[in-house]
């Protein structure tokens, strides 16, 4: 075997990872009982709409962190530590693309989502997914590394996104990443925000209702916290209520509407 440069295509992502070393992540997790996002997306299909269920996490966890501002915040500097908080709720969302033939993550970010509406939430999430790497200018930044010597890319990627004015924009105040396509159920990521979510496969298990066992889709939620910013029993807090959040939905648009105007596409495989 003889070894080989790593691929360019993911230099972005190693500059990532060194930048969030500093982080002190602690994982919680929990099941969401999907019943009722379930029966709102197969009333919309039915209506000639499609929403992805990232769509609907994203929904609910920007109106759960604009309630818990301690969590939609960000913190920098180690002898003299500051923390940011930000007003606006912003959703990074992790992407598997393909660029120059290579698989690799990319991310989005998903600003002002406390005040965005599912359907315009889909919208963007749409875009993203549908679009082409190789030339949206969203992602020219991380092109622009991939083809930057690996000590001027850490030295770019950081002036980028240590700066805390700067932050919010490039990495999000939250973050949503999905391996539900696949037969995963729990998955623990760290997406360089205080908060980041990992959403798991939905499927059949058993529940028990009025003392009754039964079986409900199911999907495991997972959230890592950076601990340097809040404290587990703030971070248990924004569990429950997103679990609340997403079994209770609220603030949904009417399944039956005409959707005419609206974007049908749907997520890649099986995000279902």
């Amino acid at each position: 075997m003889t070894p080989g440069p790593m691929a360019r295509q993911r230099r972005h992502t190693l500059q990532f990872l060194g930048e969030i070393r500093s982080f002190a992540p602690v994982f919680l997790d929990t099941e969401i009982d999907m019943t009722r996002i379930g029966e709102h997306r197969t009333a919309a299909r039915a209506a000639g709409h499609r929403y992805s269920v990232v769509t609907y996490v994203l929904h609910t966890a920007a109106r759960v962190l604009a309630d818990h501002p301690e969590a939609n915040a960000a913190i920098t500097g180690r002898i003299r530590p500051r923390v940011a908080r930000y007003e606006s709720v912003d959703g990074k969302l992790t992407l598997d693309r393909t660029l120059d033939g290579r698989r690799i993550v990319l991310s989005a970010v998903l600003p002002g989502l406390h005040r965005a509406a599912l359907d315009d939430i889909q919208h963007q999430v749409d875009h993203y997914r549908d679009g082409d790497p190789a030339t949206m200018p969203e992602f020219a930044g991380a092109r622009a590394l991939q083809r930057l010597p690996m000590p001027l890319g850490r030295l770019a990627y950081r002036a980028a996104v240590r700066p805390l004015g700067r932050r919010a924009a490039r990495m999000g105040t939250f973050a949503v990443t999905s391996l539900g396509h696949r037969p995963v159920d729990g998955f623990h990521s760290v997406g360089g925000t205080t908060v980041t979510l990992g959403l798991g496969r939905i499927a059949e298990r058993p529940v028990v209702r009025d003392h009754v066992v039964t079986t409900a889709p199911v999907m495991r939620l997972s959230l890592a916290f950076d601990h340097r910013v809040i404290d587990g029993a703030e971070a248990a807090d924004v569990l429950g209520d997103l679990k609340d959040g997403l079994e209770n939905p609220t603030g949904l648009p009417a399944a039956d509407r005409d959707t005419s105007d609206a974007s049908d596409a749907f997520v890649r495989r099986g995000d279902e």
